[in-house]
């Protein structure tokens, strides 16, 4: 058995589309694109990538076949952000409970956290989801997240609305 985990989980709410979200382009050659149904490995290095500092582990314990279920189902949308051509973080979100969009995940790799990469990328997604017309949207951080994680999520808007506390291994 891995190492065991516990933490408390926070989760926000937005339930109506921002006016403005002012975050600015990183700068270089700057692109977000939508991987429709990407293949496995390559979603999970990002998963592990963006997520093994913060001990994402929900998606490694997945088999390819109960992830392919998630990540290739078309109520779910993965975006990743690309910086002078190499991946440098994503997102991913998720209709499959609409009226509710989940913002899943979010992160950028750990070379670049710092450089307002993650600023950027939780506006676009914000944007993204709204363009689908939810009633809300959703997104949970826990105490494992970067340190800044939930300071980030309630200034683009986010209201706390719960917290839990949950344990698990690694």
């Amino acid at each position: 058995m891995g190492k065991r985990h516990k933490t408390i989980v926070t989760h926000l709410e937005m339930r109506a589309e921002p006016r403005l979200l002012a975050t600015p382009r990183p700068r270089g050659a700057c692109a977000l694109l939508r991987a429709s149904k990407p293949p496995l490995h390559f979603y999970r290095y990002l998963y592990d990538t963006v997520g093994r500092d913060y001990a994402w582990v929900s998606r490694r314990k997945l088999s390819d076949e109960e992830l392919a279920s998630i990540v290739h189902d078309d109520n779910v949308e993965i975006y990743v952000l690309y910086l002078d051509g190499a991946p440098v973080g994503f997102t991913e979100l998720d209709f499959r409970g609409m009226p509710d969009a989940e913002l899943s995940f979010l992160g950028i790799i750990p070379e670049r956290i710092g450089e307002g990469l993650g600023r950027f990328l939780l506006g676009e997604a914000i944007s993204l989801a709204w363009a689908r017309h939810p009633a809300r949207l959703i997104v949970q951080t826990c105490t494992l997240d970067h340190p800044r994680a939930l300071r980030l999520y309630q200034r683009a808007g986010f209201t706390p609305y719960g917290q839990s506390e949950a344990e698990f291994d690694e």
